[in-house]
């Protein structure tokens, strides 16, 4: 770790001599000038001497430092120019030019904090000592003393300290921080445990299989160090236009002074040629950026992160937390032919309301969400592994998992399959001991995802990849959905740092994440961001990008912003470079004295870092603006969306009733979808049509934006007109008539299609255009 401390120490002896340097410089040709109008002439020599003096020193060190790392910067033309505005006395002109570069190593001093990742909240929450059962009892002892073959117990809420195996029936664990994947899982007796994972439910005993230092988790703190360290700080803007700007000043100064025979005119070039467009043109643009970035909640790290973010053209991202909102939503819920979707719904969400397991979160979220009042259970119980079961209403409920042997009617059946094609996760509900319904899990898409991606290709991203720890299955589709080049799963934190090293060998590569087993592949890649919000602190610590809200869409501002800030450094540099050739010949010739160089020198850098201070403006082009009123429609329209869920359980659940028992009870359930459509849903879908498209139209560029969603509204309305039609039908022939049967099902299961397909698009088209909220 010495490495780190000399780092560290090197940083803050800069931090701290930069703003030094800036206030005597200034002082220094600020007392001159007082001296020189008081026509004390030798003392305004005497203070502006001392200041060039003073900005000598460092700027040697400096120059020394760059040229050990091979790099010939910026700062060797400002230090040849001091000498020689010393040797040919002239002071103001030397003054200036130490103002100019204490100036421009101050403004990118505030831009470069770059150092070695911090991986401190990763040692943080390794566990120090572990339960070890002896011939005594259970004694804690230090971690280190763990050795492969000790019986270890873990309690409720520990980390698993070291790789082991589960000698208990079961365990129930929280590996989110290893794979990212938010749904709890069991590993029954002698499956294998990693280090690193929570207990997410009963102690239970673990057969150690390795020592701390070998077991996973103290493999990812070594992952994040070692990449960490391979992450070397970015040559500076400045210094690559330097690579042709130096020699070329010192080849114009020679000839001046060879031609002339005057060493004034030398300096005179050289003080001209003072990079001050290079010194200060990058560092204001970046800090510019930097800025504009802070104001949307995107903390970067250093104008190096920026500057290669403006560079890069390949993104990889994880999946959960990431594209998709990080914790499981309602998928669906069905009933048994005795129950309503909504019904089922509430009963499992009064049970779940005292249970902290992650899936009974999301019920209680899903009930609160469309209304539904919950009662308060009774008797409450959780068996690890199995759910909860209380009383509620007077009857005995549970909620959760049911055994492989238990008998399941046609409909659980289909739940169960379904759940199986949509790899959502299924808690049942039983009441009284009979199967009352299912609610369907899943972590869902972000709705910014689709339009963020969308924005990154167009800012020049040319490969966006997912690495996820997640299993192939949800992660293929996920990709799918959102038209990612490539997806690679199951992949351990080794593994995606080694992905990572390989994209980095073909283009600059940023890596998105937000879990301790992303840690090591953003301190691997050249640009790491990481989901700030909800995201653990070994991710923030270990990326020189953090989103601090819980929105993926400002990674696209991000990068809008960084290759608008990059784009306006090196218009700026360039800009100033070529006043400064003009001003060279003009030295050259015997047209400009050093004095006067210097202040025109002053008119050009004034001239560039108004130009850079355009980077604190952001293109409009790069995100459509809202008006207030559009952004409280968008509001109140999301809102709906989640309080309309039960409806579209209910078009689906008429649908599936048809399909089963074709009688009065099935038209009782066509009947109440039909109300439910009709006192909810229709009215929902017209004032979006009549308020919420014209408020977007003028910010997406006018009514034909919207077209294809009006026509949605069209087939919507046709399809619920379809239905009404047949119930009339049926109302006056005593019943359905058979010839009506397949028609009615294609007309509820296509517009509970529609409507999916419907909320999705708006959701993401039009709802990601105000902050995401995750809901």
């Amino acid at each position: 770790m010495k490495h780190f401390s000399v780092a560290g120490l090197a940083a803050a002896v800069s931090a701290r001599l930069e703003p030094v340097l800036l206030a005597v410089t200034a002082a220094a040709l600020a007392a001159g000038g007082g001296a020189w109008i008081t026509g004390a002439g030798s003392l305004a020599d005497l203070f502006w001497g001392l200041g060039t003096v003073f900005a000598v020193v460092p700027a040697v060190a400096w120059v020394v430092a760059a040229l050990r790392r091979g790099h010939a910067g910026v700062d060797l033309i400002a230090v040849l120019a001091l000498g020689g505005t010393l040797a040919v006395r002239e002071y103001l002109a030397g003054a200036l030019i130490a103002l100019m570069l204490a100036t421009g190593r101050t403004l990118e001093a505030a831009a470069r904090r770059r150092a070695f990742h911090d991986v401190r909240a990763l040692l943080e929450r390794a566990p120090r000592t572990a339960r070890r059962h002896t011939d005594v009892g259970v004694r804690t002892v230090p971690l280190a003393e763990v050795g492969a073959g000790d019986l270890l117990v873990v309690g409720p809420g520990e980390v698993v300290p070291v790789d082991g195996r589960v000698e208990s029936a079961v365990a129930v664990l929280d590996e989110s921080v290893l794979t990212g994947e938010s749904l709890q899982v069991e590993r029954a007796n002698g499956a294998a445990v990693r280090s690193g994972v929570v207990n997410a439910g009963g102690a239970f005993d673990l057969r150690a299989t390795a020592t701390e230092q070998d077991s996973t988790y103290a493999g990812i703190v070594r992952l994040a160090r070692q990449a960490g360290a391979e992450s070397a700080p970015v040559v500076r803007l400045a210094d690559r236009y330097a690579a042709w700007f130096l020699p070329l000043s010192l080849a114009v100064a020679g000839l001046a002074w060879l031609l002339s025979g005057s060493p004034v005119r030398a300096v005179a070039v050289l003080v001209v040629a003072t990079p001050c467009p290079l010194l200060l043109a990058a560092p204001v643009a970046i800090v510019s950026g930097l800025s504009r970035a802070s104001r949307l909640g995107v903390v970067i790290r250093d104008g190096g992160a920026l500057e290669n973010l403006g560079r890069a053209r390949t993104l990889l991202l994880d999946k959960t937390g990431t594209l998709t909102g990080g914790r499981p939503r309602v998928l669906d819920v069905t009933a048994a032919p005795a129950w309503k979707p909504a019904q089922v719904l509430r009963v499992a969400a009064s049970v779940d309301q005292y249970s902290p397991h992650v899936l009974a979160r999301a019920i209680v979220d899903g009930a609160r969400e469309r209304g539904l009042d919950l009662s308060v259970p009774s008797d409450v119980t959780e068996e690890p592994g199995r759910g909860a079961a209380g009383v509620v209403d007077g009857h005995r409920v549970s909620v959760g998992r049911i055994g492989a042997s238990d008998a399941m009617p046609s409909w659980a059946r289909a739940a169960d399959n379904r759940a199986l094609l949509d790899g959502a996760a299924v808690a049942w509900l039983t009441v009284d001991g009979h199967l009352a319904g299912a609610v369907l899990l899943r972590d869902p898409i972000r709705t910014d995802a689709p339009r963020t991606l969308r924005h990154l290709r167009t800012a020049g991203i040319t490969r966006i990849m997912m690495l996820t720890g997640d299993r192939a299955e949800p992660a293929h589709e996920v990709a799918e959905i959102l038209g990612l080049d490539g997806v690679r799963a199951e992949l351990a934190p080794a593994d995606k740092v080694a992905a990572v090293r390989v994209e980095r060998g073909r283009a600059v590569t940023v890596m998105v994440g937000d879990g301790v087993n992303d840690a090591p592949a953003l301190a691997a890649a050249d640009v790491g961001v990481a989901m700030g919000a909800h995201g653990s602190t070994a991710s923030s610590e270990a990326a020189d990008i953090v989103l601090t809200t819980d929105r993926v869409d400002r990674l696209a501002d991000a990068v809008a912003i960084a290759k608008r800030a990059r784009h306006i450094a090196v218009q700026s540099a360039l800009g100033g470079m070529l006043m400064s050739l003009g001003a060279m010949a003009a030295a050259a010739v015997g047209l400009l004295p050093p004095a006067a160089g210097a202040l025109l020198q002053e008119g050009i850098d004034v001239a560039v870092i108004l130009n850079a201070l355009r980077a604190l403006h952001v293109d409009r082009e790069t995100r459509p603006a809202l008006t207030p009123t559009a952004e409280a429609l968008i509001r109140r329209f999301a809102a709906e969306h989640d309080d309309l869920q039960d409806v579209l359980e209910a078009v689906r659940a008429a649908a599936d009733r048809l399909s089963d028992t074709p009688g009065p009870e099935a038209v009782e359930a066509v009947e109440e979808t039909h109300r439910l459509l009709t006192e909810r849903l229709l009215p929902h879908e017209h004032a979006e049509e009549h308020q919420l498209y014209p408020a977007l139209a003028p910010t997406l560029g006018g009514p034909e934006a919207t077209a294809t969603m009006s026509r949605a509204h069209t087939e919507i309305e046709r399809l619920s007109r379809r239905i009404a039609t047949h119930l009339h039908l049926a109302r006056a022939r005593g019943g359905l008539d058979t010839d009506q049967l397949d028609d009615l099902r294609s007309c509820l299961y296509g517009l509970h299609t529609v409507l999916r397909l419907h909320f999705s698009q708006e959701e993401e088209n039009y709802f990601s255009l105000a902050p995401y909220e995750a809901r």
